[in-house]
């Protein structure tokens, strides 16, 4: 089917890619393994199947050099690369190059630079490598940190991959929870590209747009928890004081429980919800909350309208978040199974996997804020070992980036063990961004100071070195970053 799709920008690209995958017997799909690669997965994998596409997917956790050997190994004549590819066509060109398999990339990370690639595989875009089957959106000049996602980029690929009776926009719902997940709702709201895939949601009956309360956890938390954990605003009285919480629900005269259980904010009313909504930005005011933190309790909403009230499902965040629950824990199989439609035994399996991630990265958080972090002029960091999995010290960094001790004023590195090397990962805020910081620069010149590799986006990256490097390389992230900022 041909259309301009969401991305009007992408368009070509969109569809050159998508007639170079109707040409394919058959394609490997190889994704990443966060909510955003997980959808990505997801859209694609359906997208080729409704178009009548034999399709495999496997998932990395990282898309180094040998893994996209083994990639190579497998045989296929055309690999799609969802949610990476663009920051490692360095390799991926040389294989290209000599015929071991045709690439097609829906990506929104930063491509690598051309003069590291293989010259017969990639021509140079804007400074970027760039090859025939490449639908990134930097390279039409939209944001790929907070304009687009990798499962934005899959889902406009899905549009020019429709038959000519086909209708793949009630996919852009999965397009919505992968943009959520990648931390691209910039004040709480999808922008720029995100913004038309939005409305083709809408349009599809599949997505809904609103303003509600911004706390976390609105479809499944009992009320006094969902309060209880809102430290997103820290609000005295409330926030990690569970008699608090109750007590101000209480004196709201809400019913709080139905047939003796713990309603949830799903549940409640509106005027229910206008209620308690308006006493909390009242309390927040008279406990001296800054008029900008309290801004941020109420935001847009993004609501999955065919998913059950009162489940993950439901909610773009809670959905993210049980994405990561699975990849991460080396259950990929189970999210992308859930992201298909299977809510039978695989949406149990992320259930309990999502269980024990929140108790790991509330672990991991307790660890960072008893250790504390280090702090070198320009960054702060903290090494992990073996005490958080490196597939989440990511998650943690952003979590613990603001809290006491932690300051939000400087990017926040973590070192994690991983397979005798040591992964990096890296967070800022959106007012570090603004004033020049590109962690994504930091990871890869950093990284490759010391032997190592990374890249990413400019509010969180993430890189691989090699163990021992880390004293060094946080003096060479200093440097970058120093740069950044002068």
């Amino acid at each position: 089917m041909s259309t301009s799709g969401p991305v009007p920008a992408l368009a070509d690209r969109a569809t050159a890619s998508a007639d170079r995958l109707r040409a394919a017997d058959r394609v490997l799909l190889a994704s990443h393994i966060d909510a955003d690669g997980l959808t990505s997965a997801a859209i694609a994998t359906m997208a080729l199947s409704r178009a009548g596409i034999p399709v495999e997917t496997v998932f990395k956790k990282q898309l180094d050099a040998d893994e996209i050997a083994s990639i190579a190994a497998r045989e296929y004549e055309t690999v799609l690369f969802t949610d990476f590819g663009s920051g490692q066509l360095d390799v991926i060109s040389d294989h290209v190059a000599a015929g071991d398999f045709e690439a097609v990339v829906a990506d929104h990370h930063q491509p690598s630079a051309p003069e590291d690639c293989n010259a017969d595989a990639v021509v140079e875009t804007d400074g970027y490598a760039d090859f025939d089957y490449h639908c990134n959106p930097l390279l039409v000049g939209i944001d790929g940190a907070s304009e687009l996602s990798g499962a934005g980029a899959a889902y406009v690929l899905a549009r020019a991959l429709e038959p000519d009776d086909g209708d793949n926009r009630d996919l852009a719902a999965l397009a919505v929870v992968g943009a959520v997940g990648d931390m691209q709702a910039v004040g709480g709201e999808l922008v720029g590209a995100n913004e038309g895939i939005v409305e083709e949601g809408i349009a599809a009956d599949v997505l809904e747009e609103g303003t509600d309360l911004s706390l976390y956890g609105k479809q499944t938390r009992p009320l006094p928890k969902l309060l209880e954990y809102a430290t997103e605003v820290p609000i005295p009285g409330i926030s990690n004081d569970q008699a608090g919480a109750t007590k101000f629900l209480e004196d709201l005269g809400l019913d709080l429980k139905r047939h003796g259980e713990w309603r949830t904010w799903a549940d409640l009313s509106d005027d229910e919800r206008q209620t308690v909504a308006s006493a909390l930005v009242q309390r927040a005011v008279t406990r001296g909350v800054p008029a900008d933190k309290i801004q941020s309790l109420v935001g847009t909403t993004y609501t999955l309208t065919t998913e059950p009230a009162g489940t993950e499902l439901r909610d773009a965040s809670e959905f993210s978040t049980l994405l990561n629950a699975t990849a991460r824990y080396e259950r990929a199989d189970v999210g992308l199974a859930v992201c298909l439609g299977d809510r039978q035994a695989p949406l149990e399996q992320a259930r309990t996997l999502l269980s024990n991630h929140r108790r790991n990265l509330s672990e991991g958080l307790d660890l960072v804020k008893e250790r504390g972090v280090t702090r070198s002029e320009y960054v702060q960091y903290f090494e992990a070992g073996d005490a958080i999995r490196e597939t989440i010290v990511g998650i943690v960094a952003g979590m613990a980036l603001g809290t006491d001790g932690v300051d939000p004023d400087k990017p926040i590195i973590a070192f994690a063990d991983a397979d005798g090397e040591t992964k990096v990962s890296s967070r800022a805020t959106g007012p570090l961004v603004g004033r020049g910081v590109d962690l994504s620069v930091v990871m890869r010149e950093a990284a490759q100071s010391v032997g190592g590799d990374g890249g990413g986006h400019d509010i969180a990256a993430g890189a691989t070195i090699p163990a021992g490097e880390e004293a060094a390389f946080i003096e060479a992230a200093d440097d970058v970053v120093a740069g950044q900022l002068d």
